[in-house]
Protein backbone atom coordinates (compact mmCIF):
# COMPACT_ATOMS: atom_id res chain seq x y z
CA UNK A 1 0.00 0.00 0.00
CA UNK A 2 1.38 3.01 -0.88
CA UNK A 3 1.94 6.04 1.59
CA UNK A 4 1.48 9.86 2.24
CA UNK A 5 5.36 10.35 1.32
CA UNK A 6 5.27 7.60 -1.87
CA UNK A 7 2.39 9.34 -3.48
CA UNK A 8 3.90 12.76 -2.74
CA UNK A 9 6.99 11.81 -4.57
CA UNK A 10 4.84 10.13 -7.29
CA UNK A 11 2.78 13.48 -8.34
CA UNK A 12 6.26 16.05 -7.71
CA UNK A 13 7.68 13.74 -10.40
CA UNK A 14 4.19 14.15 -12.67
CA UNK A 15 4.42 18.31 -11.88
CA UNK A 16 8.59 17.81 -12.63
CA UNK A 17 8.08 16.11 -15.98
CA UNK A 18 5.24 18.47 -16.71
CA UNK A 19 7.00 21.45 -16.03
CA UNK A 20 10.11 20.71 -17.76
CA UNK A 21 7.73 19.87 -20.85
CA UNK A 22 7.03 23.30 -20.73
CA UNK A 23 10.73 24.87 -20.33
CA UNK A 24 11.35 24.80 -16.37
CA UNK A 25 14.57 23.86 -15.31
CA UNK A 26 14.21 21.80 -12.04
CA UNK A 27 17.13 22.55 -9.65
CA UNK A 28 15.46 21.34 -6.46
CA UNK A 29 12.91 18.88 -4.78
CA UNK A 30 11.77 18.22 -1.27
CA UNK A 31 13.63 21.45 0.10
CA UNK A 32 13.13 21.82 3.99
CA UNK A 33 13.39 24.41 6.59
CA UNK A 34 12.61 25.92 9.67
CA UNK A 35 9.90 27.46 7.30
CA UNK A 36 8.56 24.27 5.80
CA UNK A 37 8.75 22.25 2.90
CA UNK A 38 8.72 23.50 -0.96
CA UNK A 39 8.11 20.65 -3.41
CA UNK A 40 10.01 21.97 -6.20
CA UNK A 41 11.88 24.64 -7.10
CA UNK A 42 12.95 25.74 -10.47
CA UNK A 43 13.47 28.58 -13.27
CA UNK A 44 10.98 29.62 -15.20
CA UNK A 45 12.95 31.92 -17.76
CA UNK A 46 14.89 34.34 -15.62
CA UNK A 47 12.31 33.82 -12.59
CA UNK A 48 13.16 31.46 -9.50
CA UNK A 49 9.71 30.07 -8.86
CA UNK A 50 8.45 27.86 -5.89
CA UNK A 51 6.18 25.48 -6.96
CA UNK A 52 3.39 23.36 -4.23
CA UNK A 53 2.17 20.13 -6.07
CA UNK A 54 -1.30 18.77 -4.70
CA UNK A 55 -3.06 16.04 -5.74
CA UNK A 56 -7.15 15.69 -5.21
CA UNK A 57 -8.90 12.36 -6.26
CA UNK A 58 -11.81 13.17 -8.98
CA UNK A 59 -14.61 12.85 -6.48
CA UNK A 60 -12.72 15.58 -3.89
CA UNK A 61 -14.77 18.30 -2.63
CA UNK A 62 -12.37 21.04 -3.33
CA UNK A 63 -9.60 21.55 -6.03
CA UNK A 64 -6.19 21.48 -5.22
CA UNK A 65 -5.40 24.35 -5.46
CA UNK A 66 -8.45 25.69 -3.04
CA UNK A 67 -6.88 23.52 -1.11
CA UNK A 68 -4.17 25.34 -0.08
CA UNK A 69 -5.32 26.97 3.66
CA UNK A 70 -4.08 30.38 4.58
CA UNK A 71 -1.56 28.65 7.55
CA UNK A 72 0.05 26.00 4.52
CA UNK A 73 0.82 29.63 2.59
CA UNK A 74 2.16 31.35 5.62
CA UNK A 75 4.38 28.55 5.99
CA UNK A 76 5.11 28.42 2.07
CA UNK A 77 5.85 32.42 2.05
CA UNK A 78 8.23 31.45 5.59
CA UNK A 79 9.72 28.36 3.51
CA UNK A 80 10.98 30.54 0.43
CA UNK A 81 12.27 33.34 2.23
CA UNK A 82 14.75 31.12 4.18
CA UNK A 83 15.47 30.01 1.06
CA UNK A 84 16.27 32.82 -0.64
CA UNK A 85 18.64 34.15 2.75
CA UNK A 86 20.13 31.19 2.70
CA UNK A 87 21.36 31.24 -0.51
CA UNK A 88 21.42 35.02 -0.86
CA UNK A 89 19.39 35.44 -3.60
CA UNK A 90 17.26 37.96 -1.91
CA UNK A 91 17.42 40.08 -5.08
CA UNK A 92 16.19 37.38 -7.80
CA UNK A 93 12.92 38.02 -9.25
CA UNK A 94 10.60 35.10 -7.34
CA UNK A 95 7.12 33.77 -7.55
CA UNK A 96 5.16 31.14 -5.63
CA UNK A 97 2.99 28.98 -8.49
CA UNK A 98 0.85 25.84 -7.95
CA UNK A 99 0.32 22.78 -9.76
CA UNK A 100 -3.08 20.96 -9.46
CA UNK A 101 -3.15 17.12 -10.19
CA UNK A 102 -6.57 15.73 -10.26
CA UNK A 103 -6.94 11.76 -12.57
CA UNK A 104 -7.31 12.98 -15.89
CA UNK A 105 -10.33 12.09 -18.52
CA UNK A 106 -8.34 11.85 -22.05
CA UNK A 107 -5.00 11.40 -20.33
CA UNK A 108 -3.95 9.56 -16.78
CA UNK A 109 -3.24 13.18 -14.99
CA UNK A 110 -4.62 16.64 -15.71
CA UNK A 111 -2.55 19.37 -14.82
CA UNK A 112 -3.31 22.76 -14.26
CA UNK A 113 -0.06 25.26 -13.03
CA UNK A 114 -1.46 28.35 -11.84
CA UNK A 115 1.11 30.71 -11.74
CA UNK A 116 2.08 33.69 -8.85
CA UNK A 117 -1.03 31.56 -6.94
CA UNK A 118 0.82 32.30 -3.70
CA UNK A 119 1.79 36.10 -2.69
CA UNK A 120 3.06 37.77 0.32
CA UNK A 121 0.33 40.54 1.56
Amino acid sequence: MEGARDRGTRYEGVAARYLQSKGVSIIERNVYSRGGEIDLIGWDGGVLVFFEVRFRKADGLVDPASSITRHKQQRLLRAAAFYLHRNGQWDAPTRIDVIGITPGQTSRYRVQWIKNAIQAS
